[in-house]
């Protein structure tokens, strides 16, 4: 979500957000009563606010008052420094000054989701197993099983090595149940094993089936991440 007054600056923030592929939509607001309504509805899950401070009816830090516990990682932008403090007493992810650039945002994006990883970690990193529906009965799976999942519309695909499964469920619904020590997210609609990954290339990721290699998308943004969370030897 970004929430902004000034209209050249949300307009950048969105032209950001839309070339990050870590991120998946944004919902975009000039005024911080409109963001708090939208919110309260509950309709959408919202993980990363982009905030400004200073704005008219009720400013940056009245909306993190208004919002209270609700489960989101709040990255300020602002032209000033003087609100740093209140951002502390928020514990914010991080701060932006204006005019922002984008390998700014980019590492605050990328602290703020590894901030949601840390969080969702201790309940999904101790489980095994998991069953999942299969015609009329349930199927259960290791997740060393899982090669990759896959989006389709409102459908995923769970990729096994010589079967799948087609469930409905959301991307954000399953990166919530899927361990993050076994599991990264390459692409929009794409989250693979870490172990089943056996090449990394410029664009794509490959793994093995029954069929052979299957070559799978990745983002520049997510391939970055990928080659500094990996153990690479070289010179």
């Amino acid at each position: 979500m970004i929430i902004d007054d000034d209209r050249l600056s949300r307009k950048l923030l969105e032209k950001f957000v839309e070339k990050t592929d870590l991120l998946d939509q944004y919902f975009s607001f000039s005024n911080a009563i409109d963001a708090i309504n939208f919110l309260k509805k509950d309709q959408e899950d919202i993980d990363v606010i982009f905030l400004d401070i200073e704005m008219p009816d009720m400013n940056g830090v009245e909306f993190m008052q208004s919002i209270g516990d609700h489960p989101v990682q709040i990255i300020v932008v602002s032209s000033k420094e003087k609100y740093a403090l209140d951002a502390i007493e928020y514990d914010v992810t991080d701060y932006l000054l204006k005019p922002v650039t984008y390998v700014r945002f980019l590492k605050a994006t990328e602290k703020a989701l590894s901030r949601l990883r840390e969080e969702m970690l201790p309940s999904s990193s101790s489980k095994e197993d998991f069953f999942i529906r299969n015609n009329a009965s349930l199927k259960r799976l290791s997740y060393d099983d899982v090669i990759w999942v896959e989006a389709m519309e409102n459908y995923i695909v769970v990729n096994t090595f010589d079967d799948c499964y087609t469930i409905h469920f959301t991307m954000k619904a399953i990166m919530d149940q899927l361990p993050e020590d076994k599991f990264f997210r390459i692409h929009r609609s794409y989250i693979v094993n870490r172990r089943k990954i056996e090449f990394i290339k410029t664009s794509t990721i490959e793994v093995r089936t029954h069929e052979g290699i299957r070559s799978l998308p990745i983002g520049k943004s997510y391939r970055e991440l990928l080659l500094r969370d990996i153990n690479l030897l070289s010179k």
